[in-house]
Order: C-alpha cells, then sequence, then structure tokens
C-alpha cells in the first residue's frame, strides 16, 4: 500500500484543530497548549504504527479523544489521557515521562488504561471475564479511566471493517456483555446505543440490514407525522409563550431488534419505531412547574396511557437521568411516546457524567451518577470471589431497572427492581445489613425475602447477635448485598478454620500423632478434601467426628504408610501451599424452594458433574433426571414441559443448615425456659426457629425447631440440654 504522507500530515493536522474546535467543555490557552503537547506525544511514539487498514495508528487516538471531547464532553486532562491512551503499552515513553511531561492525573489515567490492557495469561481463569475484572476495578481509581475506555471500545467498533470475521463477532459480544451496559449507566445514552447498534451490525449482520433498510424505507411516512404532531403542538405551546424545540428521535436498530425479539412480532408491528422530544428553555427553580404545564398541554389534546407515565424530574435515575415521559394516542390512532425535558436535562440526557458535573452546585444532594459509583466503590472493595461471579455480580446492577423506597424517615432511596427487604438493609449501610434481624415494610413486618415496590416504606430492625447466614444469599439481587454477605460468610470459615486446627492439633496429639505438614496431606489424601483449610474447617464445624478421626489413626498406623505412597504417587500433585480459600466441596443435589434430597439420576445428554447449574426433569419412568442448564435439549424440555421441571443445585452437605424439632419433657421450675434458650443461642452453628413451651401441674412439655449444621453439633446440644435441672426426655421429631 502506497501512502502519500504529506496528504496524510495534512489530514492529521485538520483531525487536530478539529478535535479543539468541537469540544464540549470550553478550553482555555492552558488547556489547548496541555493538549498540543499530548498531542505531539502521541505523534511522536505511534509515528511508525499502523492499523490493519492501513492508516496511521495516531488517528485512533485522535478519533478517540473526539468522542471524549464532543460525545462525552469531558475536559482537557481526559482529552489528553485519550490522546495518551496506548503510549505507554504500545510505544517507547514511559509512564514516568508521561507524568513528568503531563502531570500527575493525567498519568494516573494512563496508568488505569494500561492496567487494563495488561493481562497475564493463565489458562486457569476466564480471561474475558478477568480482564473485565481489572476495567471495573479501575472505578476505584477515576471514573474517567473507564469512560475513555468505553470511548476506545466505540471507535474499535466503527473500524472494525478490516477485521477477520471471528474477531468482529468476539469484540461485538463483548460490547453487548459489559461496554453498552456501562455506558448506559454512566448516562451515555448516545454511546450506549451506537454500541448497541455496531454489535448487532457485526453479531447478527442480515437481521440489522433488514432492519436498517425498513427504517429507511419508512422515514418519509415518519417524518410526515412528526411535522403534523409538531404543527398541532406548536400552536398550542406558543399560546402559553413557552420557548421550546420538538424534535422526533427514531428506535435505535438494536431496541426494534430487542423489541421484535421480546415480543416475537414482525418490524410492521413494532408501534412505537419513534418518539417525539420536547425540549424547553427554563430557569433551574421553574423546571419542574414548565414540564407539568407542557404535560398538561399534550394531555389536553391528546389522550395519556396512565400506565405509561414516567416521572424521571421528582425521582431522577440513578446516572442523573431526568425527564418526564408520557405516551399518548397521536394522529392516526398511534400511540406515540412524548419526552418533555429542559435544556439543563437534555444535556446530561446527552452528555451523562460531564454534563451531571456542570450543573452541579453547591452542595446539592448527590442522587446521581456519584452515589451509584460511591456504592460500587463498596462492592469493589468488598468483593474477593472469582472473576466470573464478580463480572456476573456486577452485571445484576447495570441494565437494572429502578424503583423508589422511603427510610422511616422519608429519605428517598432507589433500588434495582426485584429487590427485596434485605437488600435493602444492605443499601443503608454495610453494619445494618449485617445485623438485620426484621424488616418492616409499610408498618407490617415482613419476610427479608419481600421483593419491594416503589413507595414502600421500609424500616430495619437490627441485633448484635444476629450475623450473615448462607441461606441469605438466596434473598438478595444487588451486587453490593452479595459481596458483602459472601465477604462476611468467608470471614466466619477463615475462623472456624481456625478453631478446627486447634481442636485437631489436640485430637491428634491424643490418638499419639503429630500434626505436620506430612500428616496432613495424609489426611486430606484420606479424607479426598481439597486442601488444609478445608480440612480445618470440617473440623470446626464438627463434621470430622472422632470415629472418622480413629479410623485415620488406625490406616496412618498399621499400615506403615505404605497405602499413602501409593495413593501420593498415582494421585495428582497436591498444592505445597494450600491456598487460604475455602473451597466447597459439593456432595448433594437438593430440589425444589425447601432444598430437599431426592433420589435421581444424571442425564446422559450432557453428563453434569459437581458443582454445574442444573436442574431437575421429572421423567415419565425414570424418576427424576438431573441436566445440565447449558444442556442442548434444556430449551425443548423449559418449553415444552415446564410443568415438569424443578429447581436443583449442587451443595456442600456440611454448610447446609437442616430444620429440626425437638420435644421436650420434665419437671418445670422458675427459669427453665431461659436457661435453655440462652444455651441454644450460645452454642455454635444452631439458631432458633420456634420455640413453643406449655405448664401443668409443675410439669412442662416443650417445642423448639432448630436450624443446625449437622447431626454432630445436634447430638453434642442434646446431650447439654439434658444436663439442665429439670429436663427428663428429648425426642427428636
Amino acid at each position: 500500500m502506497i501512502v502519500d504522507l504529506e496528504l496524510e500530515n495534512k489530514e492529521i493536522a485538520k483531525q487536530y484543530k478539529e478535535l479543539l474546535r468541537i469540544s464540549y467543555q470550553t478550553l482555555s490557552d492552558k488547556d489547548k497548549k496541555m493538549i498540543r503537547l499530548a498531542f505531539d506525544t502521541a505523534v511522536d511514539g505511534h509515528r511508525d504504527q499502523r492499523r490493519k487498514s492501513g492508516e496511521a495508528y495516531i488517528f485512533h487516538p485522535i478519533n478517540v479523544a473526539k468522542i471524549v471531547a464532543n460525545q462525552i464532553g469531558l475536559d482537557a486532562t481526559s482529552i489528553c489521557a485519550a490522546l495518551l491512551h496506548d503510549v505507554v503499552e504500545d510505544t517507547r515513553f514511559t509512564l514516568e515521562e508521561i507524568e513528568r511531561l503531563m502531570g500527575n492525573t493525567v498519568a494516573k489515567i494512563v496508568h488505569g488504561l494500561t492496567k487494563i490492557s495488561n493481562l497475564k495469561k493463565d489458562k486457569n481463569i476466564s480471561l474475558q471475564a478477568e480482564n473485565f475484572r481489572k476495567m471495573i476495578l479501575t472505578l476505584n481509581d477515576d471514573v474517567r479511566v473507564i469512560i475513555i475506555k468505553i470511548a476506545d471500545r466505540l471507535h474499535n467498533m466503527q473500524t472494525m471493517d478490516a477485521m477477520p470475521e471471528y474477531k468482529q463477532v468476539k469484540i461485538a459480544s463483548e460490547t453487548l456483555y459489559i461496554y453498552a451496559p456501562l455506558a448506559h449507566r454512566i448516562g451515555l445514552y448516545n454511546v450506549k446505543t451506537e454500541l448497541e447498534d455496531l454489535s448487532l451490525k457485526y453479531t447478527e449482520p442480515q437481521r440489522y440490514i433488514s432492519i436498517k433498510g425498513k427504517i429507511e424505507e419508512s422515514y418519509d411516512k415518519q417524518e410526515n407525522y412528526i411535522r403534523k404532531f409538531s404543527k398541532f403542538l406548536s400552536q398550542e405551546l406558543d399560546k402559553e409563550r413557552l420557548k421550546y424545540i420538538i424534535k422526533g428521535r427514531s428506535k435505535s436498530i438494536y431496541s426494534i431488534h430487542r423489541k421484535m425479539l421480546t415480543q416475537n412480532i414482525p418490524f410492521e408491528d413494532v408501534f412505537d419505531k419513534f418518539a417525539m422530544r420536547i425540549v424547553f428553555k427554563s430557569t433551574r427553580a421553574k423546571e419542574k412547574l414548565f414540564a407539568w404545564k407542557i404535560y398538561s398541554i399534550v394531555t389536553d389534546h391528546f389522550t395519556p396511557n396512565p400506565t405509561r407515565l414516567r416521572d424521571w424530574i421528582s425521582a431522577p435515575k440513578s446516572n442523573g437521568y431526568e425527564a418526564l415521559h408520557i405516551t399518548v394516542m397521536g394522529p392516526q390512532n398511534r400511540w406515540i411516546e412524548v419526552q418533555i425535558r429542559s435544556e439543563r436535562m437534555h444535556e446530561i440526557a446527552e452528555k451523562g457524567y460531564a454534563a451531571h458535573h456542570k450543573y452541579k452546585q453547591g452542595k446539592q444532594k448527590d442522587i446521581g451518577i456519584e452515589s451509584w459509583l460511591n456504592r460500587l466503590q463498596e462492592v469493589l472493595e468488598n468483593n474477593s470471589g472469582n472473576a466470573v461471579d464478580f463480572v456476573e455480580d456486577f452485571k445484576l446492577n447495570l441494565y437494572a431497572k429502578e424503583i423508589f423506597v422511603f427510610t422511616p424517615k422519608g429519605d428517598l432511596k432507589s433500588l434495582p427492581q426485584g429487590a427485596t427487604a434485605l437488600d435493602f438493609a444492605f443499601a443503608i449501610h454495610t453494619d445494618v445489613g449485617k445485623k438485620t434481624r426484621g424488616i418492616r415494610v409499610n408498618g407490617r413486618l415482613v419476610p427479608l425475602s419481600k421483593e419491594l415496590k416503589s413507595g414502600d416504606q421500609i424500616d430495619v430492625i437490627t441485633s448484635e447477635n444476629i450475623k450473615p447466614s448462607k441461606n441469605w444469599l438466596d434473598f438478595v439481587v444487588t451486587s453490593r448485598a452479595r459481596s458483602i454477605i459472601k465477604s462476611s460468610l468467608n470471614e466466619e470459615k477463615k475462623s472456624l478454620s481456625e478453631e478446627g486446627k486447634e481442636i485437631l492439633r489436640r485430637k491428634l496429639k491424643q490418638l499419639k500423632i503429630s500434626m505436620s505438614e506430612k500428616t496432613i496431606t495424609q489426611m486430606l489424601l484420606f479424607f479426598n478434601y481439597e486442601n488444609s483449610q478445608d480440612l480445618f474447617y470440617r473440623m470446626g464445624i464438627g463434621t470430622l467426628d472422632n470415629k472418622q478421626l480413629k479410623n485415620f489413626a488406625s490406616v496412618y498406623q498399621n499400615s506403615v504408610l505404605n497405602f499413602f505412597k501409593r495413593r501420593i504417587k498415582s494421585n495428582k500433585k497436591l498444592d505445597p501451599n494450600p491456598s487460604s480459600e475455602i473451597t466447597e466441596k459439593f456432595d448433594q443435589i437438593v430440589f425444589g424452594k425447601e432444598k430437599e434430597p431426592l433420589a435421581h439420576s444424571f442425564a446422559n445428554c450432557c453428563s453434569p458433574i459437581p458443582g454445574d447449574s442444573v436442574f431437575g426433569f421429572i421423567t415419565v419412568n425414570e424418576g427424576v433426571k438431573v441436566h445440565h442448564k447449558e444442556c442442548p435439549n434444556a430449551l425443548t424440555l423449559q418449553s415444552n414441559f415446564a410443568y415438569r421441571l424443578i429447581p436443583a443445585k449442587w451443595i456442600d452437605s456440611s454448610s447446609e443448615e437442616y430444620s429440626v424439632v425437638l420435644k421436650l419433657s420434665g419437671i418445670d421450675r422458675k427459669g427453665l425456659v431461659n436457661e435453655v434458650t440462652r444455651m441454644i443461642s450460645n452454642t455454635k452453628n444452631v439458631d432458633i426457629n420456634k420455640i413453643n413451651f406449655d405448664s401443668h401441674d409443675q410439669f412442662f412439655t416443650g417445642m423448639i425447631q432448630l436450624s443446625v449444621r449437622n447431626k454432630t453439633i445436634l447430638n453434642k446440644l442434646v446431650i447439654t440440654l439434658l444436663k439442665v435441672n429439670g429436663i427428663d426426655k428429648i425426642v427428636r421429631e
């Protein structure tokens, strides 16, 4: 490929001038000097590099900077960082040189962008998930890192034609998976829309071309309709001497595609292919008044759909979005959405984060993007799971629709749709969530799993004696709550494993066995546990009893270790430094909401293994068959035999809690019930669910429903209770 360098240099200079001209922010002379220095550094660094298309590489950072400057509207610092985003990774320039030339802030953002790209290849992790995790974690440093990364991804999507098809599909899928939802959450609606449309272009090209063609075909009809609608409204709005602009806005190709899929309808049956937007001039103080005035004018002449009213002015979205949305029956009996915004609201909708900060005033209540970022930071700090779980938890809150609920004092809180009472407790404060004993919704006590609705008023009851349990994970949907619960459970496991280690040391001493690294390795082989922490933990909760230890001691002492030597040679190598993470030993499948073990067999079509996501299918002749959720037959079974499916999941039976009923009887005395409840409360891994005592003629009967981890713990508790003065008999139901 022959390149005219003179023409190319002229084009580079032209692009640079355009970058300065289109900037959303007003650039001072100092800003322009800083941008020029960043531009010269980028040109110097990338001077010998070219893209797959053959064009000079420098065009890429310039275009990313243009997106950052105009479409997203960030400041001069961000423009500089965008120009330099690939310099440290791909050229001779070091981070120290960038810091010396551009200052600490630019260097920090460039470093954040470089951290995302530098990923060690490890066959034991999902590279994609790990990469996403690294990217999300940079939110802790500076949100501008993520925004520039989104701009970088947008330009890559715009220029993918020269790439092989498999790469196009991979990059487009990644974009739909995380980048578009991130752009949505930060409030970059235009960028989000373009990312989605471009992704569809490469993942489903035929569908993209078809929808795009049909939109273009119906363009003239749409424009005529918009003109008629606008003309009529303008006459009415002019009477009120309002200053405004009416625009028509087509739905994106991707959103039409989604609507066709979810509703299973052709293009022609998608009724809301476009919307009207009324943008009015107003002072900040009168925005709400004018918005409802326009609403009144529109609904006076066109019948509104009351179920489709959305007031995002009184309660803005968590990304700062404000507007009034109504759907009315327009001319020709067609439903049409009308969006009512002030110029300020429109800017925030278009520019998101940048405009949010432009209009932020003094001690303005923080209900926008910063609030979400603050909550997110806590999630990131508490998260210790694997990369795949981390990204899945994070994604839960990206596209989630919002509900608005109230604290007892009347403060407004936003939560994702589907959030539970327990999610609310963790949204208030980490410690409130951890110590939640009960929750009142609208003055009535409700289960922790109660799904909240907009308008609910919630009061959390706390207790110092309460701590998170594993089943809480089934009660929450927000990534923040899940992260804190998992972290708390891990801490408890680590504490129990430390206790278990000391118990094991004492028990082995009684059996005349010293607890060495060699002994632990042999015990892991004997009991088939993953690592030492797993062994200590099961000792701490009482799963490993004296009988099992004696069996081990017998083999240990009588076989002169030949047994172990053979096992060690034939077995896979054990990690000499076992992980401090406690691994779950999936050894049982439970079914239904009650988590009951049922007789079952495994389906040959997918052969699920311990830990897989599974479901149960009730067959005609073979009982319950367990299938992998990604089984090739899963879709058919779900579509045709939904009534025969039962939820199922793998569990670690040693860490599950079981419900047990104990019946007590004996001679009544003052303080007996109090002593019994105190003894149970002081027993680890035991909780009281229900208690009832009756006394007659100095004889009592009692019923206690408990949650216990295993039989060993229950037997120890029964022995302890039988020592209580007055208790004669305890029977398990």
